[in-house]
């Protein structure tokens, strides 16, 4: 049995996707970019700045899945541009401490809106 996960926690799905799906014991969070999930806008900044709106933002759409960023076993990150990697990486260590997840980090053609980075991940429900 799958469940939608639908929040405010995090930025309306602007397309036909969830935000996250509930099954079997985790929760699939869908890529998310540097929306603010109150006005639904880019936020400006740099990819520090990008990446810490999008884990906020999956921060929050796990709450609303009864889950955490510690409970996090997997994610990927796309970038715009891999020469950003260390700066993601020092903002992206600061949401996960310990035990991290298993990760993989490309460098994707483009992404939505033009956007620096997207992450997705999976998580224990």
């Amino acid at each position: 049995m799958k469940e939608a996960i639908v929040t405010d926690l995090g930025p309306k799905a602007i397309g036909p996707y969830s935000q996250a799906i509930r099954a079997n014991g985790f929760v699939f969070v869908s890529g998310q970019i540097a929306l603010d999930p109150r006005t639904q806008e880019l936020i400006s900044g740099d990819i520090t700045a990008q990446t810490e709106r999008v884990l906020e933002n999956v921060k929050g759409i796990l709450q609303a899945a009864g889950s955490s960023l510690e409970k996090v076993v997997r994610s990927t990150v796309f970038l715009a541009d891999m020469n950003e990697f260390a700066s993601m990486n020092q903002a992206y260590a600061r949401y996960f401490r310990q035990d991290f997840p298993a990760r993989s980090t490309v460098q994707a053609a483009r992404l939505p809106r033009d956007v620096r980075v997207e992450i997705d991940v999976i998580a224990l429900a």
